[in-house]
């Protein structure tokens, strides 16, 4: 086989280009995630070697030692980062580090503020924190064999991060990835042991591969020394675990730079044994709408890496065919949503940070998830018109309990943004007589109507739907004059009808309006006008159904 060495230079893709200088800029003030990162990725690598051995174990080469080792030269100015995990491959060297081959990428960029804070969030989710590399570093060399192949396909990628990368095919005896960071000016502080084993005591201690560094005792200067812990953080009984490093593992697995909103660790015990340690993010990622993202959680067996994005073990909307699988994601479940519960209880702040990132997620969970359906409805949130606020913060508990005498059922009105529902002439009525009303503005909430029949035995009546009731009400003065200014217009409602034809369904008295001349509505069993059109914009066929135009009769006009 002939094996190509010769020494190319190319050019990064532009987003990279884009994205390091991003990166520069915006994690500067946190510097040190940077050893973080690349230990996380040479875990990764570890853990991927693990998973392709299941099915081929000549790919540990006879080397099932796993470690990462860090090490420093003060004279050269470097710092390196080595595993011997699965390594790379030259296409894939060019493919995962010369270009961002992702989907999403352009969602990211155009998720990125400006405010640095904030995009070294969506740095993180986006994952690629091999490039913050280039935040302490001038130049970084990268060395990787990918297991299986031969010691003269080792390959090394080398860089300044100013647009342009060299590749060159190199003799490389053992598998894995080695990284070296020759340092910027005023960064020798990090040329320091005793300063490395602190960052990664404080950021990657949970790690379950051994951080090994040579020791700094003269005594051991050739003897390897682990800096972390090297257990599986949700083996530990919980009360020997930190909110730090619950947080610090949050963020290796995670690839985020912020503290997670929330989380629950969970030994859960019966027919089957596990654990569970589940994280809800303080932010949505950046490409939670694209279908083809890859989501799930990480599955460990006996602290073995098996799977990364194991979507059977959590629904979609929180992110089915063996009866162990099964269990393990029903409790997940209900653990996610115990928890999410307490939150709305106890902490109406980070309930609403949820709320603002994974509302709608959650919403759509109502439409998958029937099994949880109650627990679900009661975490859901609308915005009202008991506030002139488009937050989403009313639950149906707070509207129910807020219900005026009398009042037998939920109002909501559906439309497509919340200006749109607060100035509907639909809502006069209610405005005058103080009854509030929900508002469904969201897309999904459309799709919302026949999961939500009732709660807590109200029914949710839509206020465009059907003939309005609310005899119950009224006093005796207003049944009369409503009675009244029906009668007038009686004649003038058949001419309506007569002039419209087959345009309408039906002319009508309306109950509704109260400034406005009048409106169109549907029965009370056709589809909504914004469910129509968003069917349409689908390319779906929908029933003609004709509106109801409904006129005020005490309007000046009429």
């Amino acid at each position: 086989m002939t094996v190509d060495t010769h020494k190319e230079t190319l050019g990064f893709q532009a987003e990279v280009k884009q994205l390091l200088d991003i990166m520069i800029h915006s994690l500067y003030s946190n510097k040190e995630i940077f050893l973080r990162e690349l230990i996380s990725n040479a875990s990764d690598a570890i853990d991927r070697l693990r998973f392709a051995a299941l099915s081929d174990d000549t790919l540990y080469e006879g080397d099932t030692d796993f470690k990462i080792r860090v090490s420093y030269d003060k004279d050269a100015r470097t710092i390196s980062i080595s595993d011997n995990g699965i390594g790379m491959t030259r296409p894939e060297v060019i493919e995962q580090i010369g270009t961002i081959a992702k989907s999403g990428t352009h969602e990211f960029f155009q998720s990125l503020t400006g405010d640095q804070q904030k995009d070294a969030s969506l740095i993180g989710q986006f994952g690629v924190g091999f490039y913050s590399s280039f935040v302490v570093a001038d130049r970084v060399t990268l060395t990787t064999r990918h297991a299986g192949y031969s010691p003269a396909e080792g390959v090394t990628w080398e860089s300044d991060g100013r647009g342009e990368y060299t590749l060159e095919t190199v003799e490389k005896p053992t598998r894995g990835t080695e990284v070296v960071l020759h340092l910027r000016e005023g960064e020798d502080d990090l040329l320091d042991g005793n300063r490395l084993r602190a960052i990664i005591r404080k950021y990657s201690d949970h790690i379950m591969l051994p951080i090994v560094m040579k020791s700094e005792d003269k005594d051991k200067e050739n003897e390897d020394e682990v800096v972390n812990r090297a257990s599986a953080l949700w083996t530990r009984p919980k009360s020997e675990i930190t909110e730090e490093e619950y947080n610090e593992f949050y963020k290796h697995i995670a690839h985020d730079f912020n503290d997670p909103l929330a989380y629950v660790h969970s030994r859960m015990e019966g027919n089957y044994e596990y654990t569970l340690l589940l994280y809800i993010p303080a932010h949505a990622p950046f490409d939670l709408w694209n279908r083809e993202r890859h989501h799930g959680v990480k599955l460990y067996v006996r602290r073995v890496f098996i799977m990364d994005d194991a979507e059977k073990l959590m629904p979609g909307y929180l992110l089915q065919q063996n009866r162990i699988i099964d269990t393990i994601r029903s409790n997940a479940v209900k653990k996610v949503l115990n928890l999410l519960t307490d939150l709305a209880a106890n902490n109406k702040e980070k309930y609403a940070t949820f709320w603002k990132e994974f509302g709608r997620a959650l919403k759509e969970g109502l439409l998958e998830d029937h099994a949880n359906h109650e627990s679900i409805t009661r975490l859901l949130r609308f915005a009202s018109t008991a506030s002139t606020s488009e937050t989403q913060d009313v639950s149906l508990e707070d509207y129910v309990a807020r219900m005026k005498e009398g009042q037998d059922k939920i109002y909501y009105i559906t439309a497509d943004s919340y200006t749109a529902a607060k100035d509907s002439p639909l809502l006069e009525i209610f405005k005058k007589k103080g009854i509030e009303v929900l508002f469904f503005s969201d897309p999904v909430d459309l799709l919302l109507e026949p999961e939500l029949p009732e709660f807590n035995g109200k029914k949710l009546q839509s206020v465009s739907r059907g003939a309005l009731d609310l005899t119950k009400l009224e006093d005796e003065q207003e049944k009369e004059e409503q009675q009244k200014s029906e009668g007038e217009v009686k004649d003038l409602l058949v001419r309506f009808k007569e002039a419209l034809g087959e345009k309408v369904k039906e002319v009508r008295a309306s109950s509704r309006l109260t400034t406005s001349p009048a409106c169109l509505v549907v029965g009370e069993y056709d589809i909504d006008p914004n469910l129509k059109r968003l069917l349409q914009a689908a390319g779906q066929a929908i029933p003609g159904d004709k509106p109801i135009l409904e006129v005020n009769p005490q309007h000046p006009i009429i």
